[in-house]
């Protein structure tokens, strides 16, 4: 229990006086408890610290005074929409025009107690009193609305503004990891919550939980009041930009705020009776790190649902729901109907357990209703199998967004450009250049995903197209002869080009770059999409016969070497920091290792090993073109292992778990936080959240491989599935794929254009792998596969849409193939030994290469068939399938 010690402000609190200038009142907590400070005038929460660290404040108490006075929201305000019986609706907040709120008497519990209704504003027709209180030894913020009328009222939008110091502006990176926190919604109804993470990964973590019966509806941005078009309420006046993503709503209610967007929980609203009234709010708890969030969400009884392998649900691959809960489960209801199959299953002991298979193809809600009413919803999303969905991705991107123009002034063809849904035609032209100038990662994206989807899915007629684009365009045009990447092809010139651009875009602003601005070779981040294309292209040459026919694999390897050197030579500046994509250089490197070719290996080595140096003399060394990014962490992650900095690697996947959560819903589950690139890549041009924008996908890759390294931390691997399965929502059913999710309200779809979407399936097809794993909870899992247990074996049959990687948890071996397939695995626990089938030879794959390490040390397993060849394994297949049996030495 946690011991909490209250004092308040002078007499004129507990007297019913109105609060003025006096001290600011006050809550202390010692050891893992919260000390929380209130403004002694609106009685709004000014500070909020972990007990044991009191210099830190997960609200942004230190900018308080910047923050003060009319429009800008505190933890403690509320914004309600309400009418009177066939009257317009009005809005009122406590925080648009402040007033002093009159203090009501605070005993027992009771931190402090106010009505609050003065501040709501001129004809307000409820009554609101607001209630700080200790419960169970946590703060609880509690409001009672109440109708003193003669009416009934209707209230038909309520928010509780969610005030978190998710600030970066005027921060070093130093600076906001060890200050500034960011909030991850659970939209769960009745069941949902918020978890508020440092930057830096550290706990505690804190945990905004209902406070009785508060659903969390709706998590609703509150809009830039500066914006012209901004309403004045459901606003908050500190301005929203790169360096803030800007706070927001709980909303218990929404059904008035017309939204068009399909809402993730039904929109409700509700009516008070004359005399009547209601009471809900919010209690703050603190999880000793984020790890322990699901715990102590157990431990305030809390339901709490574990979906394995996570919320996204290939039709092939059914998916389990744990669910535990204080109370019974009375019903389970699907919408739409026929997008999921639930069926009871045995679960263990204190779970409900479900197996969940797609039946459908997208959103999907399953609401849990509750012995005593309550409803939580867990947010699915059903995909066609993923070996379909990377060759709907193939087909569309090389038919639909293939751009063959002879005539094209810009020199752009043969290409795959960007694609705008909503028209459905190539975007040839965008005041943004790059996106249609085959670079940046909103013009690269539609490429390089094409490229990467060749790796484990290819196609002869789609690799065709690629070598042209390749040898045509890309080396002919966008890359100079040494290596250097150009920043965009196309670019604004009216005295060149004046009748070809769009008359009805603004092409006045820096985005619009002239021929030198687009020929400039110094943006680092352009390297890694041009890198991915060349040794895309040797993996093929390499590993495959007939796939690849302009040239041989020493060409391809030798250009990917060119262009990593390149970066460095011609794009110094960027460079300093990771890149998103930037595994593609160790690849490199480890592949120039292998070919023998010393030279080059170390070339590149010792400058992948000047960056690794320096990012080791930072704190934080994930810096980018941006005040903060969530961008080249993977890479530093990447470099940290390979040259043995195994401190700074935990630093780096910590950081990365600060912003990357495991949440009930498929949207927010291994989401990465992004929340600009709709600016940059985007066809709505706004600062919002963004739902699996490339980061997802990338930052699941350094999460995946600490989990190989620590197999006894599965929260690494549900994150990093997460991320790795969201990354594939993006794709819809003919294969287009969106930059990103508008999460917003008023939006809710996925954004038009295809955008910077391919980084993040380079993270997708990269990390493509099934996990077998024995949970001391939930028993045997497949992330990626199907499990079954076969007499004295454990069998798994992959799902993952390549079945190339397989990492055998209980063994600690992680087999990856560079060329043929896998059938199924068997594990064999009494003895040991892994049973792998391979699927049988094509012309084109006529031999299978492996490798097997064991990332977490331990036993070295070896095959019993094949021969060492250039660090892998080569098993020659046969018209059948090939089983190879792996034992430890």
């Amino acid at each position: 229990m946690l011991r909490l010690a209250y004092y308040l402000a002078g007499a004129a609190l507990a007297s019913g006086a109105l609060l003025h200038a006096a001290p600011v009142a006050k809550a202390r907590a010692t050891n893992d408890a919260l000390t929380l400070t209130l403004d002694p005038a609106s009685q709004t929460l000014r500070t909020l610290s972990p007990g044991a660290e009191p210099a830190f404040d997960f609200v942004p108490g230190g900018r308080a005074t910047a923050r003060s006075g009319d429009g800008f929201n505190q933890i403690g305000d509320i914004h309600l929409r309400v009418r009177s019986a066939g009257g317009a609706w009005r809005d009122f907040s406590s925080a648009q025009h402040r007033v002093p709120v009159r203090a009501l008497p605070a005993t027992g519990n009771v931190i402090a107690r106010a009505d609050i209704t003065a501040t709501m504003g001129e004809g307000f027709p409820l009554t609101v009193e607001r209630t700080w209180l200790r419960e169970k030894g946590a703060p609880v913020l509690r409001f009672t609305l109440a109708n003193r009328g003669n009416t009934p009222v209707e209230i038909g939008a309520l928010g509780m503004p969610m005030v978190f110091d998710n600030i970066i502006t005027d921060r070093s990176l130093e600076q906001a990891h060890a200050q500034a926190s960011f909030v991850d919604p659970y939209i769960g109804n009745d069941g949902g919550y918020l978890q508020v993470t440092r930057l830096n990964g550290k706990g505690p973590a804190l945990l905004v939980l209902p406070d009785g019966r508060t659903p969390l509806e709706q998590y609703r941005i509150l809009d830039d009041a500066r914006r012209k078009s901004a309403a004045p309420v459901f606003t908050d006046r500190t301005q929203r930009q790169q360096t803030f993503e800007g706070f927001y709503d709980w909303m218990v209610a929404s059904a008035a705020m017309a939204d068009k967007g399909q809402p993730w929980n039904p929109a409700t609203g509700f009516t008070l009776a004359p005399g009547g009234q209601r009471t809900f709010g919010v209690r703050l708890v603190a999880a000793p790190s984020i790890r322990t969030i699901e715990p102590t969400l157990q431990a305030e009884r809390r339901p709490v649902a574990v979906g394995i392998p996570g919320y996204v649900v290939p039709t092939d691959s059914p998916a389990d729901l744990f669910v535990r809960a204080s109370q019974p489960v009375r019903d389970v209801k699907v919408t739409p109907a026929d997008a999921l199959t639930l069926t009871k299953v045995p679960g263990p002991q204190g779970w409900n357990r479900w197996r969940v298979t797609g039946t459908g193809w997208g959103r999907a809600r399953v609401a849990i209703t509750y012995a005593d009413g309550s409803v939580q919803s867990v947010h699915y999303y059903v995909t066609k199998p993923l070996a379909q969905v990377a060759a709907d991705l193939g087909h569309f991107s090389t038919s639909k967004q293939w751009f063959d123009d002879a005539g094209d002034p810009f020199k752009r063809a043969p290409s795959i450009l960007t694609y705008d849904r909503e028209e459905n035609r190539i975007v040839t032209q965008d005041q943004r250049v790059w996106i249609a100038g085959m670079s940046d990662e909103g013009g690269a994206g539609a490429w390089v995903a094409a490229t990467i989807k060749q790796l484990d899915n290819p196609d002869a007629g789609e690799i065709a197209k690629l070598e042209r684009m390749v040898d045509e365009t890309v080396l002919a045009k966008l890359q100079s002869p040494d290596g250097g990447v150009k920043k965009s092809l196309f670019y604004y010139d009216p005295k060149a080009f004046g009748s070809y651009y769009d008359k009805g875009i603004d092409w006045s602003t820096w985005a619009s770059w002239d021929k030198k601005q687009a020929d400039d070779l110094g943006r680092s981040y352009n390297y890694p999409h041009v890198a991915i294309g060349h040794w895309v292209l040797y993996r093929l040459t390499r590993h495959h016969i007939g796939l690849v026919t302009r040239h041989d694999w020493r060409f391809y390897l030798d250009h990917a070497y060119r262009t990593t050197v390149a970066m460095m030579r011609d794009a110094p500046h960027y460079a300093q920091f990771g890149q998103m994509e930037g595994e593609i250089f160790l690849e490199i490197l480890l592949d120039l290792k292998r070919e023998g070719l010393t030279a080059q290996a170390n070339e590149v080595e010792g400058l992948m090993k000047a960056r690794a140096d320096h990012w080791r003399t930072l704190a934080f060394p994930f810096g980018s073109e941006m005040a903060w990014d969530s961008t080249g962490q993977p890479e530093v992650y990447a470099w940290m292992r390979y040259f043995n900095h195994p401190k700074e690697a935990a630093v780096t996947r910590e950081v990365i778990l600060g912003y990357d959560p495991t949440i009930p819903h498929w949207g927010y589950n291994g989401n990465a936080r992004r929340y600009w690139d709709f600016l940059y890549g985007g066809k709505v041009k706004r600062i919002e959240r963004q739902l699996h924008h490339y980061g997802s996908a990338l930052n699941a890759v350094p999460l995946f491989d600490a989990y190989r390294r620590d197999p006894a931390d599965l929260h690494l691997l549900r994150v990093a599935y997460g991320g790795f399965m969201g990354g594939v929502t993006n794709i819809d059913r003919e294969g287009f794929a969106a930059a990103a999710f508008h999460s917003e309200p008023d939006l809710m779809r996925w954004d038009a254009y295809t955008g910077d979407y391919g980084m993040g399936y380079f993270g997708h097809a990269y990390a493509a792998a099934t996990y077998l794993v024995k949970d001391a909870t939930f028993g045997w899992l497949g992330f990626g596969g199907t499990v079954r247990e076969d007499g004295a074996a454990v069998e798994i049959v992959p799902h993952d849409g390549a079945r190339t990687r397989l990492f055998v948890a209980p063994a600690g071996q992680w087999i990856t193939l560079a060329a043929g397939t896998i059938a199924k695995a068997r594990w064999l626990p009494a003895t040991r030994r892994i049973e792998l089938t391979l699927d049988p030879a094509t012309a084109t794959t006529p031999a299978a290469q492996l490798s097997v390490e064991a990332p977490a040390g331990g036993a070295a397993y070896a095959n019993d068939k094949g021969k060492p060849e250039r660090g892998f394994t080569t098993v020659a297949l046969s018209p059948t399938a090939t089983t190879v049996t792996l034992a430890a030495q």
